[in-house]
Parts: structure tokens; C-alpha cells; sequence
């Protein structure tokens, strides 16, 4: 039985859209009080404490700080009607994405914040990009992989996962957490792929996210925690993948194996792609049955 008091995950990313705030131009925008209050922190000091540590962050990503955070003085009330001052920070989606990554990773809706930043952030960059569509959105989330993937073996070989075999099983280690179980064969024999076919070019953009957010949060946490070892990275893997599993049924999200296989590959859409740049006829995907996200 459930305590119906207690704040679920879906409550936490409405909170998040509770206070996030549109300025007289259309800018959204969240406050540092307000984002303190919902990831839990009682006292604001210790959440100015990461307010900087995301500063820094941001300043080392090669941002400008003053377009993300901005020092602003409220005025509040206080008792008896009266008003005074406090100091405040204006923060942008990318700012509250990056202070949620340095904030105390114990509190359960931290994690959930960094989901709702990371999605929201990326989608967003891409919308500013002017990618909407589902195919330019597979595109551009496949070639981040392929750079979240560098990113993450060389992390784990630094962590003791050194030979091919072991990061084959690093890596499964990872999809059994997101996947419920399945191994990267599984999903591979699930999609209907050939042997040579890679499961990740057979994703749509949803699926895709969500392995993304798997592998830079495997990739952070290891580094991170400085864990060092094959059984410990391979653990701390399938932990990073069953926390983005568990997130993504609380908000009421479909399960990856779940999700529709495209008909058309990403390397079939990059191959289309090319072929109308250069003003040749692009071939017609296969109509081969795909698993229809119902099996």
C-alpha cells in the first residue's frame, strides 16, 4: 500500500513547471528560491553552495554565466505587511539543468529533476536549431550517442573495463537496467534486426533519449564517485539504467521495449539525406515487419 501523501515523480516535474516563470518578452525563466524549495533544500545557503558549483560549471562549458544567472533583489512580504529585500538569481532552463547536476544526489527528486532539465534542455536546443521533425530529431540524438558512447568507454576503461569483452558486457549491463532485463541481444532479436544492424540506428527519437540519458549519467556517476573496477562499473551501470527506467514509468512514460521500431533506419535517413543534397533519387525503405512496440 502507498501513502497517498507522499510527493510522487509526477508531482515533482509538475512542480517544476508550477514555478517556472515567462518574463514581458516571452522568456521563460525559474528563480533560485523557487527551484530551492522544490528540490528540498530547507536552507538557502546551503543551496547557494550549488548555485556556484553550476556557475562554474557553466563558465567551464564556455556559456556566458550572465546569460543563464542572473543576480536579481525581491522584495517579499513579511508580517504585518511589511516587505524586504532578497537577493535572488535568475536562472535559465540550461542553468536549472546544470544546478540540478550538482545537487544532492540523495534527494529522490533531484534525480527526477535531472531527467526533466535534460530532456527539456536538448529538446530545446534542437527546436532552436530549427530540428522539430521526428527524422531530423533521430539524426541529431544518434550522432550524440555515437558522442555519449566515446565518452562513456573511455570513462569505463579508465574505471578497469579495458577489453572488448568487458565492455560488451559493461554495456549490457546498462540496457538490463533500462531495458527490464534485456540484454542488448534481446533488443536486437525484439527489433528484428540482422546480425550486422546495430539497435541503436533502429531507435526512434524517444527511445533514443532515453539511452542517451543512460549513458551520460553512467558516465558522470562513474567519474564522479572515481569507481574503479569491472563489477563496480558494471553495477553502477545497471543502477543508472533501472534509476531512468523507474523515472520514466512514474511519469507515465512508454517503456523502451516497448516503443515502435522505425521502418527506416538512421543510416537509411542519413543515406536519403545525402542522395536529395546531391539530386539523386533516394531509395524506399524496406517494408519489413517491425516490432510495433505491442510485443
Amino acid at each position: 500500500m502507498t501513502d497517498d501523501s507522499l510527493p510522487t515523480e509526477r508531482d515533482h516535474i509538475s512542480a517544476f513547471e508550477k514555478i517556472r516563470r515567462v518574463n514581458a518578452a516571452g522568456n521563460e525563466y525559474w528563480t533560485s528560491r523557487d527551484l530551492a524549495g522544490v528540490l528540498g533544500y530547507a536552507d538557502y545557503r546551503n543551496f547557494e553552495k550549488v548555485v556556484h558549483k553550476a556557475e562554474t560549471a557553466c563558465f567551464n562549458s564556455g556559456q556566458r554565466i550572465e546569460d543563464h544567472f542572473v543576480d536579481v533583489t525581491e522584495m517579499v512580504r513579511i508580517g504585518s505587511g511589511a516587505e524586504r529585500e532578497i537577493a535572488t538569481v535568475y536562472l535559465s532552463r540550461y542553468a536549472c539543468y546544470l544546478i540540478v547536476q550538482n545537487a544532492d544526489p540523495s534527494k529522490p527528486v533531484v534525480a527526477v529533476g535531472q531527467t526533466y532539465f535534460a530532456v527539456q534542455t536538448r529538446r530545446q536546443e534542437l527546436t532552436d536549431q530549427g530540428i522539430a521533425s521526428e527524422d531530423d530529431l533521430r539524426l541529431q540524438l544518434r550522432a550524440d550517442m555515437k558522442e555519449f558512447n566515446k565518452k562513456l568507454a573511455s570513462t569505463a576503461k579508465r574505471a578497469g573495463v579495458v577489453q572488448p569483452v568487458d565492455y560488451a558486457i559493461f554495456q549490457n549491463h546498462g540496457y538490463q537496467g533500462l531495458y527490464g532485463g534485456l540484454t542488448m541481444q534481446d533488443i536486437h532479436r525484439r527489433k528484428g534486426l540482422k546480425k550486422s544492424q546495430n539497435i541503436l540506428d533502429h531507435m526512434g527519437s524517444e527511445e533514443l533519449a532515453a539511452n542517451a540519458f543512460r549513458a551520460t549519467q553512467a558516465e558522470s556517476k562513474i567519474r564522479r564517485e572515481g569507481i574503479t573496477g569491472k563489477d563496480k562499473a558494471n553495477r553502477a551501470h545497471r543502477e543508472v539504467g533501472t534509476k531512468v527506467r523507474q523515472t520514466i514509468k512514474e511519469i507515465g512514460g512508454t517503456m523502451p521495449e516497448h516503443l515502435p521500431t522505425p521502418d527506416t533506419s538512421a543510416k537509411q535517413l542519413e543515406s536519403k539525406r545525402k542522395k536529395l543534397a546531391a539530386g539523386k533519387p533516394a531509395k524506399k525503405p524496406s517494408t519489413k515487419k517491425r516490432n510495433d512496440g505491442k510485443s
